[in-house]
């Protein structure tokens, strides 16, 4: 595949991660994320599963090396498989370093097997609670014994599990020394979210779940004994280790500490909106451009590049002043992630 020049945005930051959501619809609920009766979007505005290869072929070209598949939930999206085995061709190639997916781990079980043969390595899961009626609470619609059945058969196929946890005041905070002990008992590692003002569940919600990182970290220092890593894995985290337990902790702080200088990531939703930030509501429109030239790929490699000059600097989340500055309207599960 010819390669063309890397993509450059405004301040020099050099992006190779693209996420891609392929769906917005997703079997679970979870409370953060999706109200309980959402509207889904008409399948007609997603782009096809062919449209995503062709649209993550040219990012590639242009020095995409990270590809993480997202949601709503991936694994519910019709011919899923299909679309990772053709895309994995860029793996067998070497112009792509990395294949990887975020799921709730439902269909798991179902798919691990499949995912490891397409040359997946690595897995995200989310998972914010090891208690199941608290799981069906936070979840809504999800059952915590198909989660875990789901991870066990992951690591049965080779996969690595890392564990995300979104950070919930007066919801998980209970459970932060159990949920490291776990990971660090099955070898999985663990990383810590702050919850993200997305989507309309309403302000006051999202003040009363907010957990800062910063108070997180500083109860498992008075646990174990902490220390920072370097280590860059091309998201948005930092990293600790608890040496007590030999244990890496990720640590994804948009709220209490921002880490948008090292921003190296764009965001393709499930309609062919290219995000730019997270944390911004600006967009490009990819699909049409797409649709509008079914052979010819100049135009859209031309429509990704001015996109990416529009890169902002970061995003301007906020809950100071008991209130929330710098929400974004559309859902996690539309974005992607």
């Amino acid at each position: 595949m010819a390669k063309l020049p890397k993509l450059i945005d405004p301040f020099d930051r050099s992006i190779d991660y693209l996420r891609v959501s392929v769906t917005d619809r997703c079997d679970f609920r979870c409370v953060y994320c999706m109200s309980e009766n959402m509207t889904f979007l008409p399948k007609k505005q997603l782009l096809s599963l062919e449209e995503l290869d062709r649209i993550c072929s040219i990012f590639i070209k242009q020095g995409i090396t990270k590809l993480r598949i997202t949601g709503g939930e991936p694994l519910v999206r019709r011919g899923i498989i299909d679309f990772f085995k053709s895309i994995s061709r860029h793996l067998d190639s070497g112009d792509l370093k990395e294949l990887t997916l975020t799921t709730n781990g439902s269909q798991l079980e179902k798919f691990a097997p499949r995912l490891a043969e397409c040359g997946v390595k690595r897995i995200n899961v989310s998972l914010d609670t090891l208690d199941p009626n608290k799981f069906s609470q936070i979840t809504r619609w999800g059952r915590l014994s198909q989660v875990l059945k789901g991870i066990e058969a992951a690591q049965k196929s080779g996969i690595r599990i890392k564990i995300n946890t979104v950070a919930l005041k007066n919801t998980n905070e209970d459970e932060l020394l159990s949920l490291t002990n776990w990971c660090a008992s099955n070898d999985m590692d663990l990383t810590f979210i702050e919850v993200m003002p997305m989507g309309d569940i309403g302000n006051e919600k999202r003040l009363d779940q907010y957990w800062s990182l910063e108070e997180l970290q500083q109860r498992l220092s008075q646990k174990y004994k902490i220390v920072n890593l370097d280590e860059k894995t091309g998201g948005p985290a930092r990293y600790i280790k608890l040496i007590d337990l030999n244990l890496k902790v990720g640590l994804i702080t948009p709220l209490s500490h921002n880490f948008c200088e090292s921003c190296n990531r764009v965001r393709l939703s499930c309609t062919g909106q290219l995000h730019q930030c997270l944390g911004q509501e600006d967009e490009a429109d990819l699909r049409n451009v797409l649709r509008q030239n079914p052979i010819e790929d100049e135009p859209v490699i031309k429509a990704i590049k001015n996109a990416i000059a529009l890169k902002p600097k970061g995003h301007d989340f906020d809950y100071s002043r008991k209130s929330i500055f710098g929400g974004i309207s559309r859902h996690m599960s539309h974005t992607g992630g």
